[in-house]
């Protein structure tokens, strides 16, 4: 095996190599946990325990029921969903089907939500039931044929749940009914291959059309591996709850929180809404988790919140919590990590690459601005930014590039994309940074002009084509500044038509109804002109700067 610079650096416990990876699927460890530990708790909602076998039991049901409304291997299932039991038992009934499961923001707008069910042809989609109306609005322009709705009440204590308050159109179905109706039918018997394409989430890439990167089983269990090879250190055992906070239609929430549970054979306590705090503290109350996957914005807003400020929770049940998706501030971890006593790893990745490629490690050195120490068989290089045919060698900043077996198979039905992301296995990600001499990745900035507000995925041009179509505009910069909560914020600049007025308000008024909510600029500025290059291009980065030396 190669030497790496970061092998030094791993903690004793984890290996260099995971290789040869089993030619397993989920559903494989499902199945091989229900025959060794049937009562274990697959997962926790709302006070009800779900052991192995119960759930075992729902997703044969689930898979059945999917047969019988006509998904055949490589069928796409769609859905719409929060963190709900649903969420799992669509997921893996679907792939017990043998179809593709593509889980979609519950926040899209109608032309989002028409652009990604198009781009998978998806004929049947699950939906949570207060978006019902916003699916049949926009049904007939796309191929869905068979409405699966569910609410949030349907998988919990059975003195919980609720009747059914709506009625659903002709053609379409409870999930409950749908299941009752198919609970006699024989198992699936359908075999799915660890090369086979299990999941397709929307990602950005390098430009701001939405693309569905494709992950196959053997994608999702290298990360599943691979993540728990490096908790060993923290002493995670399959008796240890994780905290299900991160939406699982991204790749964060999906393989970052269930794709390891699983691997690790441990019990996920399952919040619909990480942004109900309330709801959060309860949970780690009743659940105790020893691990928490979030978000720097949780972390700050745990500790702003009136219990814990007084000392009315008990965080000594964790044993880390993990941090990605945007930047996590020294204060913030510093913070944390006195209040509670969990240690606090900082992670770094994107769908491209199934959730993560780096982890700052949990006994070593932690070093300030990095994000950590690739992952074993993540191999990481550098290249000139403007060639990435020239390799830099390992101190010298260049675009990020990576290979390990979690990389993609590619992007749907769009191979220009997957050639402009994927050179010889190669995962190009845009971010550009350095490698330190101990093997620490450092970030420094984007090639690409991502922003992150919340953990989200804005794109820059996106908003400018909504913001320059109102009638009294007639130029805009977007690009994110920095924001003491969301970390990040979308902000425009705006010149305006001559004899034109319009208020900031006026203008987010506009955006709100033709951009999902976290794209919406929270702040605006209005100028007489913007900076620009030589060929009319508007300087962002100039924008930015300037914003930056207002608050020096």
């Amino acid at each position: 095996m190669a030497e790496y610079p970061w092998f030094k650096s791993y903690d004793p416990e984890v290996p260099r190599s995971l290789e040869p990876y089993p030619n397993i699927t989920h559903l494989d460890v499902i199945a091989e946990t229900t025959r060794e530990m049937p009562h274990h708790t697959f997962m926790i909602y709302k006070d009800r325990y779900f052991s192995y076998r119960e759930t075992s039991r729902i997703l044969e049901v689930m898979g059945s029921a999917l047969i019988a409304s006509g998904i055949k291997k490589g069928d796409r299932v769609a859905s719409m969903l929060l963190n709900m039991p649903q969420q799992l038992i669509g997921a893996f009934g679907a792939m017990k089907a043998g179809g593709i499961y593509v889980p979609l923001n519950p926040l899209y707008n109608e032309e989002e939500l028409v652009h990604a069910l198009n781009t998978v042809d998806a004929e049947v989609l699950i939906v949570w039931d207060l978006l019902y109306a916003n699916v049949k609005k926009i049904q007939p322009r796309t191929k869905l044929r068979l409405i699966i709705a569910t609410s949030l009440e349907d998988y919990m204590l059975p003195e919980a749940v609720k009747p059914h308050s709506m009625e659903l159109q002709k053609g379409d179905v409870w999930m409950d009914d749908l299941m009752a109706k198919h609970a006699a039918d024989a198992a699936p018997a359908i075999k799915q291959d660890a090369g086979d394409t299990a999941l397709i989430l929307f990602s950005g890439g390098t430009t701001g059309a939405p693309k569905g990167a494709m992950l196959s089983y053997k994608n999702m269990m290298a990360v599943g591996l691979q993540s728990n090879a490096w908790n060993k250190a923290g002493m995670m055992t399959h008796d240890d709850v994780t905290i299900a906070l991160m939406p699982m239609f991204h790749a964060y929430g999906f393989n970052g929180v269930i794709g390891s549970s699983l691997c690790l054979r441990s019990p996920m306590a399952i919040v619909p809404n990480p942004r109900d705090l309330d709801d959060v503290i309860n949970t780690i109350k009743k659940t105790r988790p020893a691990s928490m996957p979030g978000v720097p914005t949780l972390l700050i807003g745990l500790m702003g919140h009136p219990e814990v400020k007084a000392g009315k929770v008990d965080f000594s049940c964790l044993k880390f919590c993990l941090s990605g998706a945007i930047p996590l501030m020294v204060e913030t971890k510093q913070r944390f990590e006195s209040m509670t006593g969990a240690r606090v790893l900082e992670a770094y990745g994107m769908t491209e690459s199934t959730v993560v490629l780096s982890i700052g490690p949990f006994n070593g050195q932690w070093k300030e601005g990095s994000v950590g120490l690739p992952l074993p068989d993540v191999i990481v290089k550098f290249v000139d930014a403007a060639d990435p045919d020239k390799e830099l060698p390992y101190g010298q900043e260049g675009e990020v590039v990576a290979r390990g077996p979690q990389v993609m198979q590619g992007y749907w039905n769009n191979p220009q994309g997957t050639e402009e992301m994927i050179k010889d296995g190669w995962l190009y990600t845009g971010d550009i940074g350095y490698m330190d001499s101990d093997g620490y990745i450092y970030l420094t900035s984007r090639k690409k002009d991502l922003i992150k507000p919340g953990g989200h995925q804005v794109w820059p041009r996106e908003v400018e084509e909504v913001i320059s179509a109102h009638p009294a505009v007639a130029e805009v910069g977007v690009a994110g500044i920095p924001d003491p909560v969301q970390v990040e914020s979308v902000k425009a600049w705006v010149v305006l038509k001559p004899g034109e007025k319009l208020s900031a308000e006026e203008l987010q008024k506009y955006c709100r109804e033709k951009l999902t909510a976290y794209k919406v600029p929270k702040y605006i500025d209005f100028r007489e002109a913007l900076p620009k290059t030589l060929v009319g291009k508007i300087l962002r980065r100039v924008l930015q700067e300037e914003e930056k030396a207002k608050k020096t």
